[in-house]
């Protein structure tokens, strides 16, 4: 038994000391200049069982010859000669010459069947790269074929196959002739849509039907089909699929397996910002109203200055996910803190909402009816109502959801009120705002962004408070309290009865900022921004501007973002800290 174990033992070392010398082999290859057959000749060597200081010998020599040969066979090189040295303790230099090619000779392709007829299909096989006069390139010829297959299948030659396919080789000759015979059979056509569960969604699915039945199929068509049933936001599962064997003639079911979202559903949100300080916000959606589809859902927002309740009603249109009109109403009360605003307002709107297909920009035209409560410490107790026709035009595209490295925000939003039409002032407002963010190299990211405000008023002095611009917090100027930014007006805080100095809101708006930040982890970023901006009531006050660090945690539940920031205003300079938690955009 000791004998055995030691020689189990020696010929284990010796097993572990073959492989340590095999994975040591370092392979200098010279004369092939294309990187993709010299990589297929590295792949070959790396893979044959061999240890270095066999290389001296022919046998072995000749191995890592027919190992190279092999390698560069696909590429029409059938007359290749190999030379090893060994070249030091860890390195073996390989000398190829490849010698003359093959040269593609004949090629001889026909379509049998109705893929003869289609232009589009005889265009994809027309498309065969290699033309006579080409060097042989076998993974192109392999490569056409399994394309070939699953074009057909993708476009309804569901009894596609290669009725005949052959490459002759003639190396005397160095020549290649290629044969490609495809018989593509019938084009099979969309058939009805039949639906596995509750059919109470048949009628939105046919709206989201991309086809008629009876057109030609396509799998591109089918995915957006699915594609526009995940997004839908009716169903917790689906799936749109053909059944071949089902086919009625040339034309293949569609099965839609489904099942729908729970009648009711809840949901709670938590956050945090310096400007609100802790919030919660309760959601409820009944996702089915009725079965043309339309759905409803209620929201309760609460945190110290601001507390809200609000409802929406929808009616899918054409387009369901991207296309629809929306019925709301709204009651919201605010005091903030550092400040005696107090404001209550109802709001009841429609919006007309709609989308394109694969395009970033969504359009909303709305018409809005605000009445609005307000009251500024001595300041006289206001009652505003308006009739609020609004267009906006919003841009958002991004490369990811919590976590992105490029994204761009664009939205244009206008309103207008009359007093012969419903409203106690004659009232408009425009609102341009933007952000850009882009990274280089997943390191450096910048961020940019801005916005303009202007509002006209017969009677400004009844312009709602809660309509009016502001500057300073979080997502404006840094360094400065929520709304802290704008013109001023004495109050009396009707708590302690000492006259203040508060924000009553301006007739312009500009802010502006930029922040680099630098990745110095997998989950954490270092950025310093510079901002700046203010809102008045005239077109040349003078900015109020910032500057400080921050730090950026990735957090599974999105970005936290800690900023120490230096306010300078034409009358003080101040710090502030903020937090924000959630994604830019």
């Amino acid at each position: 038994m000791p004998k055995f174990a030691a020689a189990l033992s020696l010929a284990l070392a010796l097993g572990h000391a073959s492989v340590n010398a095999q994975s040591e082999i370092s392979y200098s290859i010279s004369g092939v200049e294309d990187s993709k057959v010299k990589e297929n000749i590295r792949v070959h060597l790396n893979n044959l069982d061999v240890e270095k200081s066999l290389l001296s010998d022919p046998y072995w020599q000749e191995e890592v010859a027919e190992t190279v040969a092999k390698a560069v066979q696909p590429f029409g090189y059938y007359n290749s000669e190999t030379a090893i040295a060994l070249n030091g303790e860890n390195s073996v230099k390989v000398t190829v010459s490849l010698n003359k090619p093959l040269i593609v000779n004949k090629v001889t392709r026909e379509i049998i069947g109705e893929g003869r007829t289609d232009n589009n299909f005889r265009s994809r096989f027309n498309a065969f790269k290699l033309k006579q006069g080409d060097v042989l390139n076998q993974p192109v010829y392999e490569a056409f074929k399994s394309s070939m297959f699953n074009y057909a299948l993708s476009h309804g030659y569901f009894d596609f196959f290669w009725q005949a396919t052959r490459l002759d080789l003639v190396r005397e000759e160095k020549q290649a002739n290629i044969l490609l015979i495809a018989q593509s059979g019938p084009q099979y056509h969309f058939g009805d849509v039949k639906i596995v569960g509750d059919d109470k969604a048949k009628a939105i699915i046919k709206r989201l039907m991309p086809f008629k039945p009876g057109e030609p199929y396509s799998s591109s068509t089918l995915s957006d089909f699915n594609r526009s049933l995940n997004q839908s936001g009716y169903f917790s599962r689906v799936i749109a699929r053909p059944v071949v064997s089902d086919a009625d003639g040339l034309r293949v079911p569609i099965e839609v397996s489904l099942l729908h979202r729970p009648s009711d559903s809840f949901n709670v949100a938590l956050g945090a910002a310096t400007d609100t300080g802790p919030r919660i916000s309760l959601g409820w959606e009944r996702p089915w109203v009725n079965s043309l589809g339309h759905s409803m859902n209620a929201d309760i927002f609460v945190s110290k200055p601001e507390q809200s309740v609000s409802a929406d009603y929808r009616i899918p249109m054409k387009n369901i996910t991207r296309d629809y009109v929306s019925f709301e109403t709204g009651y919201q009360f605010i005091e903030f803190s550092n400040t005696s605003f107090e404001s209550e307002t109802l709001s009841l709107s429609a919006h007309r909402y709609w989308q394109d297909d694969g395009s970033p920009w969504q359009q909303d035209g709305s018409i809005t009816y605000l009445r609005e409560t307000y009251d500024q410490g001595s300041l006289n107790t206001n009652t505003t109502s308006l009739v609020l026709p609004g267009y906006s035009v919003t841009y958002r595209n991004k490369d990811g959801e919590l976590d992105f490295n490029n994204g761009v925000y664009f939205q244009v939003l206008g309103q207008v009120g009359r007093e012969n039409a419903g409203s106690d002032i004659n009232f408009a407002k425009a609102v341009v705002e933007g952000m850009l963010i882009t990274t280089f190299n997943n390191v450096h990211r910048f961020t940019f962004r801005g916005e303009l405000g202007a509002i006209r008023a017969n009677r400004f002095a009844d312009v709602p408070t809660s309509l009016r611009f502001y500057a300073g917090g979080d997502q404006s100027v840094r360094g400065f309290d929520f709304r802290d930014i704008s013109p001023k007006a004495e109050v009396i805080n009707p708590e302690t009865g000492e006259l203040k100095t508060e924000s009553i809101g301006g007739k312009y708006l500009f802010t502006s900022s930029v922040e680099y930040a630098y990745r110095i982890a997998d989950k954490w970023r270092i950025a310093a921004f510079v901002d700046a901006g203010t809102a008045s009531n005239t077109t040349d006050a003078q900015l109020t501007y910032s500057v400080g660090p921050g730090v950026h945690w990735l957090s599974p539940i999105g970005p936290v973002r800690v900023y120490i920031a230096r306010g300078f205003a034409p009358d003080e300079n101040q710090w502030g800290f903020h937090l924000l938690i959630g994604p830019e955009i």
